[in-house]
């Protein structure tokens, strides 16, 4: 069998721990920090832990990634 590919797009944006969960970056921070309060500015900030549903889709872009 051939080998499978991990999509280019799923390596640049998410990483995986060393326990297997999929670490990203929140959503929301690209542009329109004025209109955003502080709070949320401040609780978008570093990396999240994604849900389990979210988690199993990144999964199988990322076969080899575990």
């Amino acid at each position: 069998m051939p080998k499978m590919k991990t999509k280019s797009a799923a390596k640049k944006r998410f990483s995986f721990t060393a326990s297997g969960r999929v670490k990203a970056g929140p959503a929301g921070k690209r542009h329109g920090m004025i209109k955003r309060s502080a709070k949320f500015v401040r609780n978008t900030s570093g990396t999240m832990i994604l849900s389990d549903s979210d988690a199993t889709i990144v999964k199988k872009y990322m076969p080899y990634n575990r």
